[in-house]
């Protein structure tokens, strides 16, 4: 028996995973949702650990991208409700087997639970003391992350995230593919890998690094020493507030991450096989 689906047959199990994925609880899918942000913020903590000090910002993120897969990774194999790949009942909405309201409610519900999961660590992390590392430069690595998140174009950040949940869906595509946990873990390795690389924007990472960073900058420390050591621009310090955060980020990354994994992975497997 071999231990692993074609791509016709992924479709045929994406398409049965959206229908059961739609038709959860409410209280099912905020506390697996929950469960994704923590995990991902997770994830996302690690990267700012191994990168804080690395001045060479590509091997810094070759780096970082090392750790980050671990977060969906979690997801998958623990089992939880992420909101970019939920972007993929997109098969079940074209197949008609879920509607558009009922897609819109479980990606609303999904992206509220994954961002109390994320800013639940990242208040975890602030109050634990961590960002004192290397003498306080991880919070001040942290304040510079948030800050270069909320300082981005619409346009940059939006194609950004398509980009990013291009890779993300097409690596939660190839897990449904797999028929074994080591194979699983593989095929999401490499291109979350490939995604923190290059620095693409995911909305779910995005809020830890950005509240960490809000929680970071009532340090005065950190602030001053993101300004004299890492050369955050103080001029740009204003975009990191909760209208930068949610306004300036989180709106064009989701709408980004939105159309690169339901349209240019769900949508467009779908009329490949499908359709």
């Amino acid at each position: 028996m071999k231990n692993f689906l074609t791509p016709s047959e992924i479709l045929e199990y994406t398409l049965e995973t959206g229908i059961r994925k739609a038709s959860f609880t409410i209280k099912s899918t905020m506390f697996l949702s929950f469960m994704a942000g923590l995990f991902i913020a997770l994830a996302s903590v690690g990267s700012n650990i191994i990168a804080h000090n690395i001045p060479d910002i590509g091997l810094a993120k070759y780096l970082a991208g090392l750790i980050f897969p671990t977060g969906l990774i979690l997801v998958v194999v623990a089992g939880a409700e992420l909101f970019t790949g939920n972007n993929l009942i997109s098969v079940a909405v074209l197949n008609r087997k879920v509607s558009i309201p009922v897609y819109i409610k479980n990606l609303a519900m999904v992206w509220a639970g994954n961002m109390a999961g994320s800013f639940f660590v990242a208040l975890l992390v602030f109050y634990s003391g961590q960002l004192e590392y290397s003498s306080g430069l991880l919070g001040a690595y942290t304040i510079k992350v948030g800050v270069a998140k909320t300082s981005l174009t619409f346009t940059n950040l939006m194609f950004s995230g398509i980009l990013c949940n291009i890779l993300v869906c097409l690596a939660v595509w190839m897990s449904y593919g797999a028929n074994d946990l080591a194979g699983k873990s593989l095929v999401i390795f490499f291109p979350i890998w490939l995604f923190i690389a290059s620095g693409y924007e995911h909305s779910v990472a995005n809020m830890y690094y950005i509240s960490a960073a809000l929680l970071a900058s009532t340090n005065p420390s950190y602030l001053s020493l993101s300004i004299e050591s890492l050369g955050v621009i103080p001029d740009q310090l204003s975009n990191l507030s909760i209208y930068g955060m949610f306004i300036k980020n989180l709106v064009p990354v989701t709408l980004g991450n939105l159309i690169g994994g339901a349209f240019f992975v769900g949508a467009w497997y779908y009329w490949s096989y499908k359709k």
